[in-house]
């Protein structure tokens, strides 16, 4: 359970340096380069500290390419067109049931009534929390591909999260008991691939409409906005897919996957003071009240686990 809080925490950290990086550099580079970064530190963990490819490497990357390659990058095709409000509280939301659904039709690993509960009620806190109280009025088409985006957001990062779950037993049935740090660098090399293609492609896209040359202009421009934003594309590296996702693979390793969305689905709530004291956004009755029923889920969580 600590693990998974911790995953929370760093998680919420993330989405704020994601914030601010992906307004200055576009979400897909964003996305790309916090996965490269990330990728750079694991791999000297892994190779120094950690056990480079030992346990199930084929079942960890294959993890990381439905819940970092699928999930992470059709969320970021959401945030433009629903806003960030309404790509998280859906997101999660829907990563949680689909992770214990997922989980208990493959690996039969069933929760029991007082985990439903709670995970209900933390769920509900976040909906209460997050539901915008304003009516954005988005175009039909940018709608239904923000939905669907989310949709296949939490799918990813369910299946992702349960094949963890899967990578861990296989390994530990063949008596070798990977650290966090080794599976999370296991789980990103899978996960890379797919904002690399999406890179290239969008860089394709962006040279053949200036016919294929970058003006001096342009790239003075460029490196004006990275001499200002890599602190926080850095700090978004570390925080995410860095030590975030080795405290989820911790708390993976031990404790089943629709609790652990469950728990992280409270990212949002974590997100409510940091918002309120880097973006200046106002906290009002209904998200204190949100944040205070979904406290309360995890806490009723921790005592029936």
């Amino acid at each position: 359970m600590l693990a998974a809080l911790l995953t929370t925490l760093l998680f919420a950290t993330s989405a704020i340096c994601g914030y601010r990086s992906a307004r200055q550099i576009g979400g897909v580079e964003a996305n790309f380069w916090r996965i490269a970064l990330a990728t750079l530190f694991l791999t000297l963990w892994a190779c120094t500290f950690g056990s480079g490819f030992s346990g199930a490497p084929g079942w960890f990357m294959l993890s990381g390419l439905f819940g970092i390659g699928l999930g992470d990058s059709s969320y970021f095709q959401a945030l433009p067109r629903l806003g960030s409000r309404r790509t998280v509280l859906l997101t999660q939301c829907l990563t949680a049931p689909f992770a214990a659904l997922i989980e208990w039709i493959w690996l039969g690993s069933k929760l029991n009534l007082p985990e439903m509960f709670c995970i209900a009620v933390i769920l509900t806190g976040v909906g209460i929390a997050l539901a915008p109280g304003d009516h954005l009025k988005i175009e039909r088409r940018q709608l239904q591909i923000g939905v669907l985006a989310c949709v296949l957001s939490a799918i990813g990062g369910a299946i992702g999260a349960v094949l963890i779950r899967k990578a861990f037993a296989v390994a530990n049935a063949g008596g070798v008991y990977p650290d966090a740090g080794t599976t999370g660098y296991q789980r990103v090399l899978g996960g890379i691939l797919v904002p690399t293609l999406m890179l290239l492609v969008f860089k394709w896209r962006s040279a053949r409409a200036h016919g294929g040359i970058l003006e001096e202009k342009t790239w003075a421009v460029s490196c004006e906005k990275w001499r200002r934003i890599w602190p926080w594309v850095l700090a978004n590296a570390l925080a995410g897919q860095t030590l975030g996702v080795t405290c989820m693979q911790w708390a993976l390793k031990t404790t089943p996957a629709g609790v652990v969305a469950a728990i992280i689905a409270t990212t949002p709530i974590f997100l409510l003071p940091m918002t309120r004291y880097i973006e200046g956004e106002k906290i009002g009755v209904r998200s204190l009240l949100g944040a205070l029923i979904a406290v309360s889920g995890v806490i009723g969580l921790t005592i029936f686990r």
